[in-house]
């Protein structure tokens, strides 16, 4: 990885670990945005510590756009939603993802992917989830550039999961996760006095859905429902206790709807609303000499979990206007020949005030007996996105095996 001076010696006196990888992270991501007020432009896009959970791990769903909450189960479930994996047609499966990661900047970053399940019974299953992001090399730096040390971030969750059928039509999961993340290592400023240290902590995922064939203009229909709320844990810090950023507990609601046509062609539409269950940032402004207001930064939340949770709903400074900006849509579409050979395409969008990461995707995916292939690839709306040209892979296995059934009660 390119050599990022971030001069730590210095720059810790006014920002503390956290803060400067949400602001690196999000330079990387998608462009700072600045929205305009009455009173000064000021940052609007929300951030948090950890963000590498949010990144779609497998390439079906990427190739749907991060559309995932509602579409059929397969082992990838797990980071979706939990519970679908009780709706999961094979008794066992697994998989693993690999996505090079913005290669068009470096060239030793990557995101991987291992999950699979078992179905304990028809009515419920566990599954299991580890997720790697690895960083590549970065040296740090003093003030004159004298090379302090090399070092290798990275971050991973390992999650366990359990899913369970409460009919025929509905299923709920919950899902247990530890974190980690060690951006800079162990590390103490000594002309300071700050500090940089690994986060390790957990977060839960609970989740619904619903499946049922209707009929509709004398055609069936499959019709899923979903809701998932994700990453669902305390405050976290790279630092000192009172510097905790919230993790990016993200709640997400859809639907999918499919059709076979004839006996080889089968259509699916999937859509998703994704919303970040965190404040949203308060900008604060400080009067100068001549009666200006001018723009110091964003005030830190003081909030705990849930009431971070429960006001992010309503208290952006914008009003409902904002609110509606902060949800990010999913829409896609996926076609089936003969259950062997799929197609995908799909668009996500983010307000241009909240991030603005819009962008267009396609895959294709290949099934035969008990192995799967999905690839996908991303192409951002805007020009020089470092997203672009993102590639995922995703090697999937479901076996048949003997198993006993009982009865679901409706």
């Amino acid at each position: 990885m390119c050599i990022f001076d971030l001069q730590l010696m210095s720059i810790m006196k006014y920002i503390t670990v956290s803060r400067l990888y949400s602001l690196l992270f999000i330079m990387l991501l998608p462009a700072i945005t600045w929205a305009q007020s009455d009173k000064e432009d000021y940052l609007k896009t929300i951030t948090t510590a950890v963000p590498f959970l949010t990144i779609t791990p497998d390439a079906r769903g990427g190739a749907l756009a991060d559309a995932g909450v509602a579409t059929t189960p397969d082992v990838n479930s797990t980071y979706w939603n939990v519970a679908k994996l009780a709706f999961a047609e094979k008794p066992v499966g697994f998989g693993v993802s690999y996505n090079p990661w913005l290669r068009k900047l470096v060239n030793d970053m990557s995101l991987s992917y291992l999950s699979g399940y078992k179905k304990i019974r028809k009515e419920d299953a566990v599954g299991f989830s580890f997720k790697y992001f690895d960083l590549g090399q970065v040296t740090f730096t003093d003030n004159n550039g004298s090379v302090i040390r090399d070092f290798s971030p990275n971050e991973l969750s390992v999650g366990i999961h359990y899913a369970r059928m409460l009919s025929k039509s509905f299923s709920v999961g919950l899902g247990l996760k530890y974190i980690r993340s060690d951006l800079a290592g162990n590390f103490t400023n000594n002309s300071t006095g700050q500090i940089s240290k690994a986060i390790n902590s957990a977060s839960v995922d609970i989740g619904c859905y619903y499946q049922k064939e209707v009929f509709l203009g004398g055609r069936k229909y499959n019709l899923g429902l979903g809701a998932n709320i994700s990453d669902i844990g305390p405050k976290v810090t790279y630092t000192t206790a009172d510097n905790r950023d919230f993790i990016p507990t993200n709640l997400r609601i859809g639907t999918a709807i499919s059709t076979n046509v004839d006996a080889y062609n089968k259509f699916t539409f999937a859509f998703d609303i994704n919303k970040l269950m965190v404040p949203t940032p308060q900008p604060l402004f400080v009067a100068d000499s001549s009666g200006n207001l001018i723009y110091q930064g964003n005030e830190s939340s003081d909030k705990g979990v849930l009431g971070g949770m429960f006001s992010s709903f309503a208290d952006a400074p914008g009003g409902l206007k904002e609110e509606l900006q902060e949800l990010i849509l999913c829409i896609a579409g996926e076609y089936w020949y003969n259950d062997l050979f799929a197609v995908r395409a799909g668009y996500h969008y983010e307000s241009p005030e909240k991030g603005n990461r819009r962008y267009v995707t396609v895959g294709l995916g290949v099934r035969y007996q008990v192995f799967g292939l999905d690839l996908a690839y991303l192409i951002p709306v805007q020009q020089n996105n470092p997203l672009a040209e993102s590639i995922r892979m995703a090697l999937l296995f479901q076996f048949d095996a003997k198993r006993k059934t009982e009865s679901v009660q409706e």
